[in-house]
């Protein structure tokens, strides 16, 4: 009796297709053939067909319009496992730096006066409007990460999630402090790990694009205050760590109380 296999459907929202891009490049994938489906994945054939049931649906890009709202809702009801895929379907991409500004003024410096046939909102991640079963991180992910949690996935298991921080990885690496001995304004003590600490490496200022560690411990507060002591003012501190995290509730709250009193 031939084994089924498993069906598998990559779905694209709001994005510039890079983290598609990344997944579309892995010679590992014609690994995967003989053993998967793939139901969906327009990057790779304009037949793609969005409203099938899949064991595994991977989606990438923030939701940004109204009928991405009801994309993702299908596909929730479609799918037994959803993955959101790189940092604009976690965090809500680059694309929610400005999500304070009203829509229309974004739209104008963007569109002008021209006409778009979607009906747009601000960008949000994915898991604002259905539940996400697991996160893949990264501008664009890291082929590791994907590979391990397919793995997983495809033997029954489930995929471990990265609780500590870039700067773990930086000191393993040996990798001279850029925060502290260049004085620049590093995002890795609050950023979550698995890029091998990449950016710093090079000796380059981590701009959070992993989005910051999950379970409740990640402390803006702290690095605000390191930040401010290197002479950034509260405005230079919140635009720097909304790169990524605009949607993270703890932001404005932890930075705010570091400067509660001061006058900039």
């Amino acid at each position: 009796m031939e084994e089924k296999k498993i069906r598998i459907g990559f779905y694209a929202l709001t994005s510039c297709y890079g983290c598609q891009l990344q997944l579309a490049m892995m010679d590992e994938l014609l690994q995967l053939i003989p053993n998967a489906e793939i139901v969906c994945w327009y990057m790779l054939e304009r037949n793609s067909v969005e409203d099938e049931p899949v064991d595994i649906a991977f989606i990438e890009g923030s939701v940004s319009t109204e009928e991405e709202v009801e994309l993702v809702k299908k596909i929730r009801e479609n799918a037994k496992i959803v993955v959101a895929v790189g940092s604009c379907a976690v965090q809500g991409g680059v694309q929610s730096w400005e999500k304070d500004k009203p829509l229309e003024e974004l739209w104008k410096t963007v569109y002008g006066d021209a006409k778009v046939k979607f009906q747009p909102k601000m960008a949000e991640p994915v898991s604002k409007y259905i539940k996400v079963d697991y996160n893949i991180y990264g501008c664009p992910p890291e082929k590791r990460d994907f590979l391990y949690a397919l793995g997983t996935f495809l033997i029954g298991s489930w995929p471990e999630d990265i609780d500590y921080p870039v700067c773990l990885e930086c000191r393993l690496n040996g990798n001279p402090c850029v925060l502290l001995e260049k004085g620049e304004p590093c995002l890795g003590p609050i950023t979550r790990a698995g890029c091998n600490a990449r950016c710093p490496a090079y000796g380059i200022a981590c701009i959070g694009c992993r989005g910051a560690i999950g379970y409740d411990v990640v402390w803006f507060d702290s690095l605000a205050r390191v930040f401010k002591e290197k002479g950034l003012t509260k405005e230079e501190i919140l635009e720097r760590m909304k790169i990524f995290n605009a949607h993270n509730p703890k932001v404005e709250e932890m930075v705010n109380k570091i400067f509660e009193g001061v006058k900039e």
